[in-house]
């Protein structure tokens, strides 16, 4: 054996900072007053305006029950529900398991490196970093320094049963059904609408002549949007976009646009594509262009979809949405280098982009700059975004940076804003660091504490064995690498340590095995192919 060998531990892990949306203040709609000589119409425009739009929508009933055919107010009200209810889609991507498991879309079964996000760059190409450098994600890519839809689950490919019913961690989050945000959604809505005076439903869609209603623009669009988003019916929604197109004679990129949104609902990606492409040939717009990068990123394209990032910023090269999409896609193959040149870029335009503070301090943490990204982490507290993430993170650049006094002040924070979910995240960085400081008996406590708040936290099996393994407890040390090889079969650390463990033990076959499967983690991992040749002379030997 190697001299200097030892089992190797899990790296400090960094938080994803997570965006704090301010709640818009809602009017209250069962006490909306009309005072003396004011139009209720506009006090309702005026509602609206301000984003008031339960009280808007319960002004807009009131004069809808003296006038029912009022088209003013009840146009008011239909807008003002679609706001209510709208969410921004091409933030919010997130696939199903549904959508992950009935996904009939052909794609290579062994695509190249960086071609696929099922297959991302390697660490051997420049700028990508590799599991040594940076945590593993559980779909076998770098964390990311920013917690956002679909970065906690594998993309592209096929994915089996039990990756798609599983959670971002295990025991801890269930998957996303198809449509199910959707219809969580439209229970709320409704159940609003019924509150404030509605009765039910406002539009019956379904008895709806939509043939009369395309031939009248304003209203058509203020209607469609609320199948959509309020009704969510993509069906009845793709029916009033295809008539107001063929009665606009094809011509407005508007209706292609929605044309495309209600086709990538539906799941038809390919015509999706060839409406955004129609929608983007009439009038280049930011968000056909977003659309259509998502129909690609969804169809396993990440290269096509950066095409269509590029030519967007050569239109908008202001336009932060865009390059933010560039960033993330490079992320999503692993080319560290491009990410860092967009995010950087989007901060020379937004000097805020939370997004691109975060993501850049992780870069710079995990590329060995801590006071770089302390630098970030405190741009991100005097931007307003304290909580526990971002303090968690913090603590830990100080301690890298060598300045103590700080990073348990920090911690101190961290916990106090923590809540179930972050605890043991926090707990296993303060091992972390008193592993760092050369107090064993804090970080195995620490470690403890982590594992009896989160019974999944699989980072802290991964050190806790490391602990029992110096300690002589070696049963104890391969019962913790066994729960983690389980549990987290992306990461590498528990195959090469229990690998090296049965090697010191005799058990070569047992040391082979975990070894190939920690070299299938992580292919350049070097110490792995020096056990590996030492196991082949041992082979040999027999």
């Amino acid at each position: 054996l190697r001299p200097g060998w030892f089992a190797q531990g899990v790296v400090a892990r960094l938080s994803r900072t997570r965006s704090a949306m301010a709640a818009t203040a809602l009017g209250d709609a069962a006490n909306v007053n009309v005072p003396e000589g004011v139009d209720p119409l506009f006090l309702a425009i005026t509602r609206f305006n301000r984003r008031e739009y339960t009280a808007a929508t319960a002004l807009c009933s009131q004069l809808l029950e003296a006038q029912p055919y009022d088209q003013a107010a009840w146009y008011l009200k239909t807008r003002s529900l679609t706001m209510d209810a709208w969410v921004d889609d091409v933030e919010v991507d997130e696939e199903g398991a549904a959508d992950m498991l009935l996904d009939d879309n052909a794609t290579a079964s062994m695509p190249r490196p960086g071609t696929s996000l099922a297959r991302p760059m390697t660490g051997a190409a420049p700028g990508s970093l590799n599991a040594g450098m940076r945590p593993m994600s559980s779909s076998g890519r770098p964390t990311t320094g920013f917690a956002r839809p679909g970065t906690g689950q594998s993309r592209g490919g096929t994915a089996s049963v039990n990756a798609a019913l599983a959670g971002a961690r295990p025991g801890t989050s269930r998957p996303m059904t198809s449509f199910g945000r959707l219809v969580r959604l439209g229970t709320a809505s409704l159940a609003a609408n019924t509150a404030a005076g509605g009765g039910g439903p406002f539009i019956l869609v379904d008895k709806l002549d939509l043939k009369r209603y395309a031939a009248r623009p304003a209203l058509a669009r203020a209607l469609f949007e609320y199948i959509l988003y309020v009704d969510h019916n993509p069906k009845k929604a793709l029916e009033l976009a295809a008539l107001a197109t063929q009665a606009a004679g094809f011509e407005d990129w508007w209706w292609k646009e929605r044309l495309g949104k209600c086709y990538f609902q539906l799941g038809l990606y390919r015509d999706a594509e060839k409406q955004f492409r129609s929608a983007l040939k009439s009038q280049e717009t930011v968000l056909a262009s977003l659309e259509l990068a998502r129909v690609f990123l969804r169809l396993d394209q990440p290269n096509a979809a950066l095409e269509v990032y590029a030519k967007a910023a050569d239109i908008f090269p202001v336009d932060v949405t865009i390059i933010v999409g560039q960033a993330r896609t490079c992320d999503a193959l692993n080319d560290a280098t491009k990410a860092v040149q967009h995010y950087k870029r989007a901060l020379s335009i937004d000097a805020t982009h939370v997004e691109s503070l975060a993501c850049l301090a992780a870069h710079h943490f995990y590329t060995d700059q801590p006071e770089l990204a302390l630098r970030f982490y405190r741009r991100l507290l005097q931007l307003g975004v304290r909580n526990c993430e971002v303090w968690n993170n913090l603590a830990l650049c100080c301690f890298y940076a060598s300045q103590y006094d700080l990073c348990l002040a920090a911690f101190e924070h961290a916990l106090q804003l923590a809540s179930d979910a972050d605890m043991g995240d926090v707990w296993y960085n303060i091992g972390q660091v008193a592993i760092g400081i050369g107090d064993l008996g804090l970080a195995y406590q620490a470690l403890k504490v982590a594992i009896s708040i989160d019974s999944n936290h699989v980072e802290s099996y991964a050190n806790l064995g490391v602990l029992e393994l110096r300690k002589g407890n070696v049963e104890s040390a391969r019962a913790n690498f066994n729960t983690v090889q389980s549990m987290a079969p992306y990461m590498f650390e528990p195959f090469f340590n229990g690998a090296l463990l049965a090697f010191k033990l005799g058990d070569f076959q047992e040391a082979h095995d975990l070894a190939t499967k920690a070299l299938e983690a992580y292919p350049e991992h070097h110490d792995t192919h020096e056990l590996l040749r030492q196991l082949r002379q041992q082979f040999s030997h027999l």
